[in-house]
């Protein structure tokens, strides 16, 4: 078991992902801000090259294309498949700054059943 949003978590979630197929041009550098946790806010970032992750850490990404930023609260509902990562954006509770295009062009492969798949295998692994 991984602790949510720490770097063995991240590390394990980059491990399941490369399962997730080819996407040509799903491309992007993604910083995310979750705010609200106990010990403040927490800053990680993916960068994601043709549907696989080839980067992730804690931190901050200068060369973020977009940052998406929500509470700790809804980023674990998220997680857990309690909140579609789509309604939270269209709700406002996730917050996009940055390039709003780059982001839109990913969203439809968080519908995709090989995403929903390595989701499953992440929530197994993790520790709220």
């Amino acid at each position: 078991m991984h602790r949510y949003l720490t770097q063995p978590w991240l590390d394990a979630q980059r491990e399941l992902a490369q399962e997730f197929p080819h996407r040509p041009g799903a491309t992007a550098r993604m910083q995310y801000v979750v705010t609200g946790g106990p010990d403040g806010d927490i800053k990680y970032y993916w960068a994601v090259v043709d549907g696989t992750i080839t980067e992730d850490a804690l931190g901050e990404d200068p060369d973020a294309e977009f940052t998406l930023t929500l509470s700790l609260d809804d980023s674990i509902k998220i997680q857990k498949g309690e909140l579609d990562p789509n309604a939270a954006f269209m709700q406002g509770r996730m917050k996009v700054s940055g390039n709003m295009g780059k982001l839109m062009s990913l969203l439809p492969l968080t519908q995709s059943p090989e995403y929903k798949a390595i989701q499953e295998k992440i929530r197994a692994v993790t520790e709220y």
